[in-house]
């Protein structure tokens, strides 16, 4: 094996990246190398491309370079002396928040919300390479009926899965607001139509997103425009007998947003809070929304190890859920830069993108998503 790989790297805390060798990681005595086919593009990672505010405060200078990237998929070239229940050419993909065995949320099962938990492509280098290594406890074994474009997105569907789901999985027969049309709000329209929510309505700004989630499965889609807002609250409760949603996923993180959806949710409803605030400051009506209308309100961190992982590998391999139409875009590495013009550029013409480290791959990639 060569000492040397391509990777994408951020360099310098300022707009970009670039593509150059970087050293091939060694794996620990807990670790595996993984040689990856598939990575994708994820919010963050345009967070950090851009290298905003948070990027500053959460990763900081001091910590380039950096490789970029933490949605993956690939096959495990070498193992760490000490790694058990893997093995060479095992299909994977990574669940890229680390644990810390020593935190009480570990210790609890509670493990992808950990004080100390590392997270790909944030606290330590990413998937935009040709290898990867991570620790043996984050790989998840991946049915070989998937394709690397799918596998490699299961992470962010697993967000999605976690926040249809929530901490009940008491879903099959009712119905659902999803504010926002990201990728992670339409996976969760798949998602949902999937495991049986009977009534889903999207609540969106992007017109190109919109009809993908037309095609995901929801069955009312809300323009949503600064004028409007009491025209959606009343449609909502029109559509659901007066009562409003039984579940309210606010996918978005907008305060005008979240007012929405609590006006939208139904007495004695859950509310998954996924979307992050840009500022700390929100004013929430504490007696209307949550005290008085009963509200389960259920925070969503990434998802649940290993109960999500299961789930979602599990609807891809049967079929259940076919998530292609939020794939919009297959590219290579190497155009890395195209990507992100993409993905940054308003109004939206790209959902969600995956990146592939061989042409032979992305030949194939080609021909099933379309």
């Amino acid at each position: 094996m060569p000492d040397k790989m391509k990777a994408v790297v951020k360099i310098k805390p300022e707009l970009g990246a670039v593509l150059q060798d970087y050293n091939i990681p060694q794996p620990k005595d807990d670790e595996v190398l993984i040689k990856i086919k598939a990575t994708s593009i994820c919010g963050t990672d345009v967070h950090i491309y851009r290298w905003d505010s948070w990027s500053d405060n959460r990763i900081g200078a001091k910590a380039l370079p950096q490789v970029m990237g933490h949605e993956t998929a690939g096959e495990i070239v070498e193992l760490g002396k000490a790694v058990k229940g893997l093995k060479i050419g095992d299909y994977v993909s990574l669940e890229t928040h680390i644990p810390d065995p020593a935190d009480l949320q570990t210790k609890l099962g509670q493990m992808h919300i950990g004080e100390h938990m590392q997270i790909v492509g944030v606290d330590r280098d990413g998937t935009f390479a040709e290898y990867i290594a991570a620790p043996a406890s984050v790989c998840w074994t991946n049915d070989k009926s998937i394709p690397p474009e799918i596998a490699c997105v299961q992470e962010p569907l697993g967000n999605a899965t976690y926040a249809v789901l929530g901490e009940d999985n008491d879903i099959a027969g009712k119905s659902m607001v999803i504010i926002g049309d990201g990728p992670i709000a339409l996976f969760a329209v798949g998602v949902a139509r999937a495991c049986g929510v009977t009534k889903i309505i999207i609540d969106g700004q992007s017109d190109f997103n919109l009809e993908i989630a037309k095609k995901m499965g929801a069955d009312y889609i809300l323009r949503n425009t600064d004028d409007n807002h009491n025209q959606r609250v009343e449609f909502v409760k029109d559509h659901t007998n007066g009562f409003g949603a039984d579940i309210v996923l606010d996918m978005a993180g907008a305060p005008s947003g979240l007012d929405e959806g609590f006006q939208m949710l139904r007495k004695g409803g859950r509310f998954s809070a996924f979307g992050v605030l840009s500022g700390a400051d929100y004013k929430i009506d504490y007696n209307n929304y949550l005290v008085f209308k009963g509200a389960q309100v259920h925070g969503i961190n990434g998802r649940k190890m290993y109960d999500t992982w299961y789930r979602v590998g599990n609807l891809l391999s049967s079929g259940r859920l076919d998530i292609r139409p939020v794939i919009t875009h297959t590219m290579m590495l190497e155009d890395f830069a195209e990507a992100f013009d993409k993905l940054m550029a308003l109004p939206r013409r790209a959902s969600k993108i995956v990146l592939f480290i061989d042409k032979g791959e992305f030949e194939k990639a080609k021909t099933r998503i379309k």
